[in-house]
């Protein structure tokens, strides 16, 4: 496992997957995140999730990175690309197994139960017929507990909510629960800002910090922008704020969703600089 960046400063990031152009979900989360660094006077990087390339789009990662760089969205550091990350990635792994921490599994999806819920199948041993397929961590019956900067306290049992979750897939790539905690780690991040669908990760990734000896960072789960049908704001709708409306509107209309009030007709520099002088977290909704 490569070298930890430890600091006592403040530094966030932003960590979109390249499956598509920047859209505003993505936006009111890159936004918090940096207002939450820049108001601390710390830094914000960005990184590219680029671990699943079944799931990418090409040219999506570059069209992101325009993106961020239009609305005024300025990384303090290289853009770190997940893909340039496996040995640390697989050193983590055989640390586990080397450890008894992880084992090897040969269960595929359709094994699980309705719940969904690992029972612990190939605990100790590959069930009969099984072979290598993934790799899981062994969860013990404690629960994890975080106080969320916006959601609130967090409680998760993973033994009976999870149960051993998949930290090597069968195809050979890490698990985002994984490598999120490598790179976490890796860049220092002192605090997690990002959509409330990952909320439900947190207890894994916190469980997984403390089975390789990392620290963890603070976490804050804004809401999620939905559509008018209920479902996730995601990158198929072509009304899309970020690609319909001039880079100052588009942030204005981030802002406002964030529980803000920033002020009309303001210039992109102009709004930034207002934004930063006047962001609270203690503003954003608990829900969409």
């Amino acid at each position: 496992m490569d070298q930890v960046h430890r600091t006592s400063a403040y530094t966030g990031r932003f960590a979109p997957s390249p499956t598509g152009d920047l859209h505003f979900g993505s936006l009111v989360a890159a936004v918090a995140s940096f207002l939450q660094a820049r108001q601390a006077m710390g830094r914000w990087l960005v990184r590219i999730e680029d671990i699943d390339p079944p799931r990418e789009v090409p040219g999506s990662a570059a069209a992101i990175l325009r993106d961020l760089d239009r609305l005024g969205l300025k990384s303090n550091g290289p853009v770190l690309y997940q893909s340039t990350r496996t040995e640390a990635y697989q050193s983590a792994i055989e640390i586990l197994l080397r450890q008894d921490k992880a084992y090897w599994c040969g269960c595929s999806r359709k094994d699980l139960p309705a719940s969904g819920i690992y029972p612990g199948t190939c605990r100790n041993g590959l069930a009969k017929g099984k072979s290598h397929r993934s790799v899981r961590l062994r969860v013990d019956s404690v629960s994890i507990e975080f106080a969320d900067l916006v959601q609130g306290d967090i409680r998760e049992n993973l033994d009976t909510e999870v149960g051993d979750f998949v930290i090597q897939r069968a195809d050979g790539l890490p698990a985002y629960q994984l490598a999120v905690v490598i790179d976490d780690a890796f860049q220092g991040i002192t605090e997690v800002v990002r959509g409330a669908d990952l909320l439900d990760s947190t207890a894994r990734q916190i469980y997984l910090q403390r089975c390789l000896g990392l620290a963890s960072p603070s976490y804050a789960h804004i809401p999620l922008a939905m559509h008018s049908d209920g479902k996730k704001l995601g990158k198929r709708y072509g009304t899309d704020p970020v690609a319909s409306v001039p880079a100052a509107e588009a942030i204005f209309l981030a802002l406002k969703f964030l529980g803000q009030s920033p002020p009309r007709g303001m210039e992109l520099e102009q709004l930034w600089a207002w934004a930063i002088e006047n962001w609270q977290l203690a503003s954003i909704p608990h829900s969409a």
